[in-house]
């Protein structure tokens, strides 16, 4: 039996099924994907689109990107939580944000693309301080 990824976006609107594995998990420091995310990065497992089931409203954006491919992010119309990405060089594929997926334990990151766009910032320094919850921290402090 394999083993079925869910998901969902922030607001519940839309979900997701994938059954798995993956066909890659993979780190993307690239700019749309900086800038779809707000972070250093993004990180997706892909999947054979015929293995992944969807339900919700969900909205798209193109672009066409540096080898001259489209590629579409989706995301819900409500909260706006990045679900997918789709690229017209790898039609039936699509990949899922893992950070929209209810357990993604087993799942590891096998390949970082467009490492030349990691930006110095995205990285724990040795002094950074962690908290395991919401720290009762105030900027004044």
């Amino acid at each position: 039996m394999k083993k079925k990824y869910r998901g969902k976006c922030l607001c519940g609107e839309v979900t997701y099924v994938a059954v798995g594995p993956p066909v890659i998990v993979a780190q993307c420091h690239c700019e749309e994907c900086r800038r779809l995310s707000g972070t250093g990065h993004s990180v997706g497992a892909m999947f054979r689109s015929d293995s992944v089931s969807l339900s919700g409203k969900l909205s798209q954006f193109s672009y066409l990107s540096d080898n001259g491919s489209q590629v579409t992010k989706a995301f819900c119309v409500i909260c706006g939580s990045p679900i997918y990405g789709k690229n017209t060089r790898i039609p039936d594929h699509l990949t899922l944000g893992l950070g929209t997926m209810d357990d993604a334990e087993g799942l590891a990151i096998k390949v970082v693309i467009f490492q030349r766009g990691k930006q110095h910032w995205d990285q724990l320094g040795r002094d950074v301080i962690s908290f395991a919850t919401q720290p009762d921290w105030k900027p004044e402090g």
